[in-house]
């Protein structure tokens, strides 16, 4: 199954080989052809403000917001957790996709100095607790009734997910942990 990671800005090399561990094709999507050929999406960290920049130069935007609609599977971590919000608490005029009941808050653990690493219990992907890396994460204030929240950190949601949309203010990316990505594969992408 050909799986892409939106190639614009952020951790894109890191989903590519987490995508290919999982016994998946990655494909590096930076138009609109290449999101037509995937059969899921990851939207990785960066920062939000560069990436809808690229997104709209490159004609991503409208047509991620369509795709999503239609059904897309999407795994978006950190800034591209903050791009398919419904909201940013601390940003109001910032736009978003919009397509995720959630409000955030955008670097909501702290700026690059703050970043840390926790054990998470995330009992959707087994009983093991999986080390997440928060780097200028985001905090998720609200969720919609939608949503279901699939691991939290000090009580607020850090793994949700709603429909055909997976996202986390964390990087698995950035371990060697598969587990995350096997679960967007097997439950987000693979159950119909």
């Amino acid at each position: 199954m050909k799986i892409g990671v939106l190639g614009i800005q952020g951790d894109i090399q890191e989903h590519l080989r987490m995508i290919e561990k999982t016994g998946n094709e990655p494909l590096w999507v930076k138009s609109t052809s290449e999101l037509a050929e995937v059969s899921g999406l990851i939207m990785p960290g960066g920062e939000s403000t560069t990436m809808i920049r690229l997104m709209k130069k490159y004609e991503l935007w409208d047509a991620l917001r369509e795709a999503i609609a239609s059904g897309l599977p999407v795994y978006a971590t950190c800034a591209g957790m903050i791009l398919l919000a419904r909201e940013i608490i601390n940003y109001p005029e910032q736009e978003t996709l919009g397509v995720l009941d959630i409000a955030v808050e955008r670097n909501g653990y702290g700026r690059q100095v703050a970043s840390f690493e926790t054990d998470l219990e995330i009992p959707a992907i087994g009983d093991t607790p999986f080390r997440a890396i928060f780097i200028r994460a985001p905090i998720i204030e609200k969720c919609g009734d939608s949503v279901e929240v699939l691991s939290t950190y000090k009580e607020k949601p850090v793994l949700v997910k709603q429909g055909k949309i997976l996202a986390s203010s964390f990087h698995p990316e950035l371990t060697d942990d598969l587990r995350i990505h096997e679960y967007f594969v097997k439950e987000i992408i693979g159950k119909e």
